[in-house]
């Protein structure tokens, strides 16, 4: 029995790596990766049909024909992920020399810091504010001797 060697590379998806348990590794040139996190972080919903798991993204589906396991086993489940991932629409390179599976996603918006406030180039004009007069508040009614304001404290004298 022929011995195959296992190689283990990192999946990038946009530029961060898959954090996952089970490692993706390279078998006779092709990369294979459980279904968790790798192909879930990609799809927006897996499904059961018979024995064919579907995994879709947007208009996209994939089909693999497997039988149905448990959600705890799909995490062992090792599929071809290359072939999964083109098939929902990302684009996905293999870099030897780092052991690099690079996957991006065609929505993949890029974020850029907002450009500093220009006072000279804002056209703002004058805001009008609307303030209210302050209105008088009615006083409880008293019908008792003026009482003071504080109490005075006893004041020890020395012995």
């Amino acid at each position: 029995m022929p011995i195959i060697p296992l190689l283990a590379v990192t999946v990038l998806l946009d530029g961060r790596p898959v954090l996952a348990y089970a490692p993706a590794i390279v078998i006779a040139g092709r990369t294979y990766a459980p279904l968790l996190p790798y192909a879930t972080s990609v799809a927006q919903s897996i499904s059961f049909e018979d024995n064919l798991l579907v995994l879709q993204r947007a208009t996209r589906q994939v089909r693999i024909r497997m039988r149905p396991v448990e959600p705890d086993a799909l995490a062992f489940a090792y599929v071809p992920i290359a072939r999964i991932l083109r098939g929902l629409g990302a684009t996905v390179s293999y870099d030897a020399r780092e052991h690099t599976v690079d996957v991006h996603l065609p929505h993949a918006v890029v974020v850029r810091t907002p450009a500093p406030f220009n006072p000279s180039a804002a056209q703002v004009g004058p805001l009008t504010v609307f303030t209210p007069p302050p209105m008088r508040q009615p006083m409880p009614p008293w019908h008792g001797p003026a009482l003071p304001r504080r109490t005075p404290l006893p004041y020890p004298v020395p012995t």
